[in-house]
């Protein structure tokens, strides 16, 4: 049966960590998005996200986005440095075309660093890539 389930590979879609100005606190502060590159808008986004490690582990976050339009972007989370430590996993899940597509994304621990970022696509801002 579960052969039978057909989740297609998912493509243009990311999730970046990007190091930005927090205008309300005149602050740095590293933020992650969820990015969409592609030509259609992702419907009823899920996401979920955790970090740990062999023996820390952080409260899951959850959150549903109804529409992240084509070429577009949506803030998930304030990521704070202290966790940086920790491998943190984004599971997306969304429906695009009226079928379901499921990806976890990681940043592996003391991954998140300017020395890592690149150009993102849709958002025109550096910013560290999750696998």
């Amino acid at each position: 049966m579960k052969k039978d389930i057909d989740i297609p590979e998912v493509k243009n879609v990311y999730v970046a960590a990007v190091f930005e100005l927090n205008e309300a606190y005149d602050t740095h502060d590293w933020n992650i998005y969820l990015i969409n590159d592609g030509t259609s808008p992702l419907e009823t986004v899920l996401v979920v996200a955790q970090g740990y490690d062999d023996k820390d582990m952080t409260a899951p976050m959850r959150k549903t986005i109804a529409m992240v339009p084509a070429k577009g972007y949506a803030k998930l989370e304030y990521i704070d440095e202290s966790i940086f430590k920790l491998d943190n996993f984004f599971t997306i899940t969304y429906f695009l075309d009226n079928k379901m597509y499921d990806k976890r994304f990681e940043l592996p621990r003391f991954s998140i660093t300017e020395d890592n970022a690149v150009m993102l696509p849709v958002l025109g801002k550096k910013g560290v890539l999750a696998r």
